[in-house]
């Protein structure tokens, strides 16, 4: 008796194990309400027009929570899946390795390490993201 049982776990364990292993790739990005906002059109903006805007910070980091989290880890304390963002650098420097980061993803040999977020998250809600990063952020 005990064998079909042995069998029949074993069979579970090998239907369900692709499952496991892309379930965690396979998430929804979740919109982030920016219309309190002051909206910066189409063009990309080079450095974070929000910085220091408590609003603007308040709403990064629940976006963040929502959507970065998962990977970059709780408080942008990384549990080593991605990098801390909390070593961003500051200023301006650090938001021009944001912006190619958040818009164009990181792709290496052909393996997609974190997707783009470009015209998939609103410029507004990525740069509520880097003002609460900023918030958190280590020398």
């Amino acid at each position: 008796m005990k064998r079909p049982l042995q069998f029949l776990l074993a069979a579970l364990a090998l239907v369900a194990a692709p499952q496991m292993v892309t379930a965690h790739g396979d998430v929804t990005p979740q919109a982030i309400d920016v219309s309190a906002l002051k909206p910066l059109g189409d063009e990309w903006t080079k450095t974070n027009p929000y910085r220091g805007d408590a609003q603007a910070i308040s709403i990064g980091s629940s976006a963040y929570n929502q959507n970065c989290a998962r990977c970059h880890g709780l408080g942008a304390v990384s549990g080593g899946i991605a990098p801390d963002l909390r070593y961003l650098p500051a200023g301006d420097e650090g938001d021009g390795y944001f912006t190619t980061a958040v818009r164009n993803g990181k792709v290496r040999d052909g393996r997609v390490y974190m997707p783009k977020f470009e015209g998939v998250l609103s410029q507004e809600g990525l740069w509520t993201i880097r003002s609460w990063l900023e918030t958190v952020r280590i020398e």
